[in-house]
C-alpha cells in the first residue's frame, strides 16, 4: 500500500427491497401464492469452461452436475492455460464467444479456473462483467470508473444494470474446489448464528475499513452478531460467519472454524494475484474454509471503493442474495479486484415449504419491517391492500398461514415506510 487513507466512508445506502423467495415444494396451494424475482439461481448462471484445462473441464462437469446447471448454460472455449494475465487481444476473442452463447436469461457467470485472474490490468471477472475497458484500471493510485450495480436492489443485474457479475471457482486443486461448491451447496437455507469479526488491525495503511466497523455494528447487530476485534487477528473461533481485516498476511487460519456460507477477505494490495504472490492469496480464505473471498490484482491504493463495504455486503447478504449478488454489490469500483468462491451460496434465502395447505415461510431480514400478504385477481395484478400484515425482526423469522379457499392469487411484500403508516 501506497498511501494512507485516500476516501472517507462510503455512503451505506441499504434499502429494503421486495422479498424473492425459493419454492421448496410445488402444489397448488403454494401455486397461487406468488413471488417478485428472486435470487439468482442455476438458471441465470452460465458457467464458463476452458477446454485446454482438464481441470478447469472437471470443476465445471462437477459444479453443473451439483447445482443442476443447464446444458445450455454451459459455455465451453478454448485459452492457453496456467498464466496469470490472459492478454486484452486473447480476452476480448473469448469473450465475444462468451456473449454469443449466453442465453439471455443468463444474469451470472461461473469461471472454473484459477489462472488466469486478470486481463491486463483488470481482474478477469470484471472483464468479464463489465467488458474490458482501461476506466477500470488506476492510474497513479487514482480512483476507477465505477459500478452501477454497487449497493443496487436489483436481482436481475444484467436486466437492470447491463452487468453479469462473475466469480471464480477457484482452488489450488480439483478437490479443494469441490470441497468448496459442497460448503456453498450446505449452506443454502441454514440461516447460519455465527459472528462476524470485523478487525481493525495496527497495520495503518491496511485498517481503513475500520472507520465503517461501528456503524455496521449499529446497523446490522440486532441481525447478526458482529464483533469489533482490535487486534491484528483472532485464533480459535469456531463460528466464523463474516471475517473483514486488514493485513498482507493473516495468521492463525488454520485454528479457525468457518461457517458454510462465510465471506471473509483482507485489505492489501495483491490479494487477487491467487498464484504466485509476495502477499497472502485471497486462496488461502478458501483453504481455511470460507465459502467466498476478494482480493485486487493490480496496486489499487488503499481506496476504500476498491474493496468490499462490510455493512452493504453483509446487509445484502442477509436479505437472501447469492453470495455473488452481496459480494459485488458490496464494491463500489471492482475493476481490480477478483471474486473467488461458490456463487451461488444463499444461506438466508428465503425459503417457503407446504404442508397439507399449511404454508411455513421462513426468512431473514436485517432489520425490523412489514410484511404483508396481498391479494388479486389475476397473476399480474393489481394486487389489493394486504389481507394479512406481519412484523418481521431483525433476524431469522417464520410464518405461517393457509390461503383462502378462492381463486385468488396471493404475494408477500414488505410494505414501503409510507404505506406502514397508514
Amino acid at each position: 500500500m501506497k498511501h494512507p487513507i485516500r476516501s472517507v466512508c462510503l455512503p451505506i445506502l441499504l434499502a429494503i427491497l421486495v422479498a424473492g423467495f425459493q419454492t421448496a415444494k410445488a402444489e397448488e396451494s403454494v401455486d397461487r401464492l406468488l413471488f417478485s424475482r428472486g435470487t439468482l439461481g442455476p438458471r441465470e448462471l452460465a458457467v464458463i469452461v476452458n477446454e485446454a484445462d482438464p481441470s478447469s473441464v472437471a470443476i465445471g462437469d462437477y459444479y453443473q452436475k451439483r447445482r443442476g446447471i443447464p446444458e445450455e448454460n454451459m459455455i465451453r472455449v478454448r485459452f492457453p492455460p496456467g498464466s496469470d494475465n490472459l492478454p486484452r487481444y486473447q480476452f476480448d476473442s473469448v469473450k465475444r464467444l462468451v456473449e454469443e452463447r449466453t442465453p439471455p436469461r443468463v444474469q451470472a457467470y461461473a469461471l472454473a479456473w484459477m489462472a488466469p485472474f486478470r486481463v491486463d490490468c483488470m481482474s478477469i471477472t470484471s472483464a468479464f462483467a463489465l467488458g474490458f475497458d482501461p476506466a477500470y484500471c488506476s492510474i497513479k493510485c487514482g480512483e476507477t470508473k465505477p459500478s452501477g450495480y454497487f449497493n443496487s436492489a436489483s436481482r436481475a443485474p444484467y436486466t437492470d444494470h447491463g452487468i453479469r457479475p462473475a466469480m471464480m471457482l477457484a482452488g489450488r486443486t480439483v478437490q479443494d474446489v469441490r470441497n468448496l461448491i459442497d460448503r456453498g451447496i450446505a449452506s443454502d437455507h441454514t440461516y447460519p448464528t455465527g459472528t462476524g469479526y470485523l478487525l481493525n488491525t495496527s497495520d495503518r495503511h491496511r485498517r481503513v475499513r475500520a472507520v465503517t466497523f461501528d456503524k455496521t455494528i449499529e446497523a446490522l447487530g440486532a441481525a447478526v452478531r458482529l464483533q469489533r476485534v482490535d487486534a491484528d487477528f483472532i485464533s480459535d473461533k469456531r463460528d466464523v460467519l463474516f471475517y473483514f481485516t486488514g493485513l498482507a498476511k493473516v495468521p492463525e487460519l488454520d485454528t479457525l472454524g468457518f461457517v458454510p456460507g462465510a465471506m471473509a477477505d483482507h485489505l492489501t494490495s495483491f490479494g487477487g494475484r491467487l498464484t504466485e504472490n509476495t502477499q497472502m492469496s485471497s486462496v488461502r480464505w478458501l483453504e481455511a474454509g470460507a465459502t467466498a473471498s476478494y482480493g485486487t490484482v493490480a496496486e489499487p491504493c488503499n481506496i476504500l471503493s476498491k474493496f468490499p463495504h462490510p455493512a452493504v455486503a453483509i446487509w445484502h447478504y442477509l436479505e437472501g442474495d447469492t453470495v455473488i449478488e452481496a459480494y459485488w454489490k458490496s464494491v463500489a469500483r471492482p475493476g481490480e479486484g477478483v471474486f473467488i468462491g461458490e456463487p451461488l451460496a444463499a444461506p438466508f434465502a428465503p425459503q417457503i415449504i407446504e404442508h397439507q395447505g399449511l404454508i411455513t415461510v421462513r426468512l431473514f431480514s436485517p432489520r425490523s419491517h412489514m410484511l404483508a400478504l396481498q391479494a388479486a385477481n389475476s397473476a399480474i395484478g393489481p394486487y389489493r391492500s394486504a389481507v394479512k400484515t406481519y412484523v418481521l425482526i431483525p433476524g431469522y423469522n417464520e410464518l405461517s398461514f393457509r390461503l383462502p379457499n378462492t381463486d385468488a392469487f396471493y404475494r408477500l411484500a414488505y410494505l414501503s415506510s409510507d404505506e406502514t403508516k397508514k
